[in-house]
């Protein structure tokens, strides 16, 4: 019973939302642009902070950001100009890639800013520290409360695969009816140049 229960948690872990966190480089007066598929309905939150390149000192001034987060559509959901750090929360209007891009301001010298992104989508946005604090709940409800959140993202994405699935089988049902089509049409032009029919 506690293997199958630790192979179903294992296996819901893999499946469960996507969270990235990562560290790039930009140069000065140069864009960097994370894309991420985000499901409506999703709650979606991101934290980012430049690297102080001396520890110790005052982060210097050439090491400021401009960050802009928006949808597939062009809508704008966080916007920040010359920050070094901040965050960003919201719930997901539509399905589609999301573009959270990063300006370098110009500097002269050029310089290279390091920055710290960690994006979180889905299940692994809420915060499961709080819940427990707030509900005062033991260890085995917390747990259970993640597997009912993450089996139900899972659920709501399986829905959405099917969706997209039936939108590409009615496609290329389309097409191979194109094509036997195109074929049979083919087929009698060319008996009748050979005066077959």
């Amino acid at each position: 019973m506690i293997r199958l229960t630790l192979t179903l948690v294992l296996v819901i872990g893999v499946l469960s939302s996507t969270s990235q966190s990562l560290r790039f480089e930009i140069q000065s007066a140069h864009t960097k642009c994370i894309a991420e598929d985000i499901k409506s309905n999703s709650m979606t939150v991101g934290k980012y902070n430049v690297v102080n390149p001396n520890d110790g000192h005052p982060l210097p001034e050439s090491h400021k950001l401009t960050v802009r987060v928006t949808s597939a559509y062009g809508n704008s959901y966080h916007y920040a100009d010359r920050v070094d750090s901040g965050q960003f929360a919201f719930t997901a209007a539509e399905a589609g890639d999301y573009m959270a891009c990063f300006w370098a301001v110009d500097h002269s010298p050029q310089t290279t800013v390091t920055i710290d992104f960690d994006w979180r989508t889905g299940v692994q946005a809420k915060d499961w520290s709080n819940v427990a604090k707030k509900g005062s709940v033991d260890v085995m409800e917390l747990e259970l409360k993640k597997l009912y959140d993450t089996v139900s993202s899972i659920h709501q994405e399986m829905f959405y695969l099917r969706e997209r699935m039936a939108w590409f089988s009615g496609f290329s049902l389309f097409i191979c009816i194109a094509v036997a089509g195109m074929q049979l049409w083919h087929l009698k032009t060319f008996f009748e140049k050979k005066k077959l029919i």
